[in-house]
């Protein structure tokens, strides 16, 4: 994969799937840019490991915040000079009885989550065009396929939110700039570690591979999309998620 050199933008990156995402890209050359919202310290130690096989830097930001996103980008192409490649995978999730959800948590979710995916693309964009080519992925959810959780509305409606988006981003921007969708099924991240054991075990049963993924599965599949391997696949959403749901 020729990513050498590559400047490439992962939001939510300090833990998780897109600390595996910016690890992946760094030992495939990429100068990564690690984004987060709280946690410095995750984020300066994932810039240490990038460090080890390429450069990069952390930059705050909470790409729900438009201004803070202009920043972000701002600072990028002040260290870089440009951008290549985005990857809008930053996310938040309040698991709690539907009815039972504020307004304001609604528009947390659908404010990190979708119009973060927004706000991210609008700023970078300019930028990526003028490379004349360049690639943008978002990562959504089967959350956003088929909703089976009333706990989880908001994200699930943010996620099929995003699925949509990166179509229309698809149409907007073709034919310089790819611009694709992952949808990763359960996967072993904090987010989902203290969920209840027999919970967990139920849901495993209904994996074909009778396991959660890893974040570095989910990460090598960011990292076909953004490479020429993928240069003919554009619009599209793959889906991750070692077979859930297809035992009958």
């Amino acid at each position: 994969m020729d990513l050498k050199n590559k400047i490439v933008l992962v939001t939510g990156s300090s833990r998780g799937i897109g600390k595996a995402i910016a690890l992946l890209f760094a030992k495939e050359g990429a100068k990564v840019i690690v984004n987060y919202s709280k946690s410095e310290k995750e984020a300066n130690e994932v810039l240490n490991e990038i460090k080890k096989t390429s450069d990069g830097i952390a930059i705050k930001c909470d790409v729900s915040k438009e201004e803070e996103v202009k920043k972000m980008i701002s600072e990028i192409i002040k260290k870089f000079g440009r951008l290549d490649i985005l990857i809008n995978n930053a996310g938040i999730v309040f698991d709690i009885p539907l009815f039972e959800k504020t307004v304001e948590q609604w528009n947390k979710t659908l404010g990190v989550n979708l119009i973060g995916t927004f706000l991210c693309s609008k700023y970078a964009v300019p930028y990526i065009k003028k490379q004349k080519s360049g690639v943008i992925i978002n990562i959504a959810s089967t959350n956003g396929i088929d909703s089976l959780s009333p706990e989880s509305a908001d994200y699930d409606a943010s996620k099929a939110g995003v699925i949509s988006l990166t179509k229309n981003l698809a149409s907007e921007l073709a034919p310089n700039i790819r611009v694709n969708c992952v949808a990763p099924g359960w996967v072993n991240t904090d987010i989902n570690k203290n969920l209840p054991k027999d919970y967990m075990i139920k849901e495993t049963e209904k994996i074909l591979l009778k396991r959660f993924g890893m974040p570095e599965e989910i990460g090598k599949a960011v990292l076909f999309l953004a490479s020429d391997d993928a240069s003919f696949i554009t619009g599209t959403t793959l889906i991750v998620d070692g077979g859930y749901g297809q035992i009958k």
